[in-house]
């Protein structure tokens, strides 16, 4: 270890592994090394962080080892190790096939990572070296999952369901804020399920109106909050505290009786509709964001176009859609994947159409109001930045012409009034 000056953490896939990036990061630089994140030039040790979720990510991440393995037979890299989701599934052919890789590791032995045993305490940590931009940052409560949704191989990378203790987050969500976040979004792979190990109860109430308190914190945002049991009493919370945003990540997957009960998510057709009824009916103007599947091994056409009605019945402001990916070792697996690719695109590309539709209705009704924005970047011809109701990287942006007096500054705060607006952009001047 005290012969690595410089290290480069590559993470791909997920928020919750930016988190786990940023917390191996900081506890590195504790030993005087430096640590980058996606660095473009050449460190002495890489660390590639990778994801497993679907086929997508896995050929993501095999295509960056091998990379980094190149890099390091030609002699730009000393040492390359890999860890993360595809190293718990798939370690052994891994190291098989890869073997200009030093070391792969899992969560449970990432404290061998180095020859000094290093600890790194992915859940347990409170400093991070933040590899977003300076004003916003993602913060996880949770790691794994006691779901058993039949396409998700989550719950055997990840584990069982574990909360992090309220003292420790609302300590880290302290940090954040004294670093310079203004923004904070809650992740993990469920966040309704929060305190049920520790305090036998969900208490995610509770937490949130601990962070609501926190000086400094402006935003709170919800991410992947699960439909069966939802806790209706966070938005109540929602209601009472200006800064938790009229926002809800709440992946819904499906809308067939058939297929629901396939996936085992243990909800129904008519259970869903009056979820999303009621959220709205108790927090007005929210924001939701879900995702679905399309092509999952039963669905027939039939059961795509009620997909399709269910779009348009619900009107939802954000929804990203994926194409069914059969995974080893899940309740589906079984299944087999008898859908063509090219029909599971096709079936994707016209889901898509029906929201960019609605998108746009709901984008162009806000022309004329006015709206805070945090300014995430500054561009040549103006600045890109956000509206309560979109989270970094996955929803909409509003674009403001830079005026010829006057800058804006990144991480600030702005009233902005909405002059046009297409599916995906609202276009705005500052007020």
């Amino acid at each position: 270890m005290n012969r690595i000056k410089t290290i480069n953490i590559v993470t791909l896939g997920c928020s919750k592994n930016q988190v786990d990036s940023e917390v191996i990061a900081a506890q590195l630089q504790k030993k005087n090394i430096k640590v980058y994140h996606e660095s473009e030039k050449d460190c002495d040790v890489v660390i590639v962080n990778t994801c497993a979720f679907i086929l997508d990510a896995k050929e993501q991440s095999v295509e960056t080892i091998l990379m980094y393995a190149d890099r390091k037979k030609k002699g730009f890299v000393k040492k390359l190790y890999v860890m993360g989701c595809l190293v718990e599934r798939y370690r052994d052919e891994l190291a098989a096939a890869i073997p200009e890789v030093d070391g792969f590791y899992g969560f449970a032995d990432l404290n061998n990572l180095f020859e000094d045993k290093t600890k790194f305490d992915l859940l347990g940590h409170a400093e991070r070296t933040l590899s977003s931009p300076k004003h916003y940052a993602y913060l996880k409560i949770a790691e794994g999952c006691n779901r058993q949704c039949s396409y998700c191989a989550i719950p055997a990378i990840r584990g069982k369901f574990v909360s992090k203790p309220k003292e420790l987050i609302l300590r880290e969500a302290q940090m954040l804020v004294d670093s310079g976040v203004k923004e904070i979004m809650l992740i993990a792979q469920d966040l309704t399920d929060y305190g049920v190990d520790l305090y036998n109860r969900k208490d995610l109430e509770s937490l949130l109106r601990a962070l609501a308190q926190v000086k400094g914190l402006e935003w709170i945002r919800l991410h992947y909050a699960y439909p069966l049991g939802f806790p209706y009493e966070i938005l109540d919370v929602m209601n009472d505290y200006p800064n938790i945003c009229r926002y809800l990540d709440i992946p819904l997957q499906h809308i067939s009786d058939d297929i629901l009960k396939s996936m085992k998510r243990g909800s129904t057709k008519q259970q869903t509709y009056k979820l999303i009824e009621n959220i709205r009916k108790k927090v007005p103007g929210i924001a939701i964001r879900t995702t679905l599947i399309s092509g999952y091994p039963i669905e027939t056409r039939e059961h795509h176009r009620e997909l399709a009605q269910f779009l348009k019945d619900m009107r939802f402001e954000r929804v990203g859609i994926f194409a069914y990916s059969q995974e080893e070792g899940t309740p589906a697996y079984p299944l087999g994947d008898p859908i063509k690719q090219a029909e599971k695109n096709r079936r994707v590309e016209e889901l898509m159409a029906i929201q960019e539709e609605i998108s746009a209705e709901l984008n162009n009704a806000k022309i004329g109001s006015v709206l805070k924005v945090i300014i995430d970047e500054q561009l040549e011809d103006g600045y890109l930045g956000r509206t309560e109701f979109d989270s970094p990287e996955v929803d909409n942006e509003v674009f403001l012409y830079k005026s010829e007096n006057e800058k804006l500054e990144i991480g600030e705060f702005y009233p902005v009034r909405i002059t046009a607006a297409d599916a995906f952009e609202l276009i705005g001047k500052k007020v």
